[in-house]
């Protein structure tokens, strides 16, 4: 099985990326976030708030197999690449959240992390029931992007997660991450909350609601 992804993409290739995405002030807020000023605009989602169909992806879906990730698997597909941390993505993994990769042809192409019990995120607490779950981190890797995977890979880890006896799921999304935004009006996802959280080298942080439902 072929485990790492041997592509690497230049700073060039993923500004280009984010300007082709409009996802240009999503970068410049992360850049300021590894500065450590930590500025985020952010949504609670319910995801799939009404039913959805199964997203359709392009090409042969029979090609595509749903299946978990150990850790060790996520740190092989993850080497050299430099837009992941690795440790936060590990770091959860060891906390007991669980990860659902889109396998094809014995690669990864995309993966997802769940959560299964509450968190914290920068200062901000959110409980989950026990029928709840949270969807915490998405990534599909540059080479099969355009293909209609994130959706995919969503709509799959909620019936997934429904045989578990988790029926309802949140997520987290950035206001700047207009792909994240995209791809889960695709699947019926409705805005909940609307927060600021802001931070300054990880030594002050302040929220706030601005608006809840």
């Amino acid at each position: 099985m072929k485990m790492e992804h041997k592509k690497h993409y230049s700073v060039w290739d993923k500004i280009s990326h984010a300007i082709k995405n409009d996802l240009f002030l999503f970068a410049s807020r992360n850049f300021l976030a590894r500065l450590g000023l930590d500025i985020m605009l952010y949504y609670w989602v319910q995801e799939e708030h009404e039913p959805c169909n199964q997203p359709k992806i392009k090409g042969d879906a029979s090609k595509y197999t749903v299946r978990e990730l150990s850790i060790d698997e996520v740190i092989a597909i993850n080497q050299g690449n430099t837009s992941v941390s690795l440790e936060d993505v590990t770091k959860s993994m060891k906390q007991g959240q669980i990860c659902l990769g889109l396998e094809t042809e014995g690669e990864i192409a995309a993966y997802n992390l769940i959560g299964l019990e509450g968190f914290n995120f920068k200062g901000r607490e959110f409980k989950l029931k026990p029928n709840e779950f949270y969807l915490s981190y998405m990534w599909t890797f540059h080479e099969y992007r355009g293909r209609n995977l994130a959706p995919y890979l969503r709509y799959e880890s909620y019936r997934y997660l429904e045989k578990k006896g988790r029926d309802r799921k949140y997520s987290i999304t950035d206001r700047f991450n207009k792909s994240s935004i995209r791809f889960k009006k695709k699947l019926n996802s409705k805005h909940l909350n609307s927060y600021l959280s802001i931070g300054i080298f990880n030594l002050f942080t302040w929220n706030y609601t601005l608006r809840q439902s």
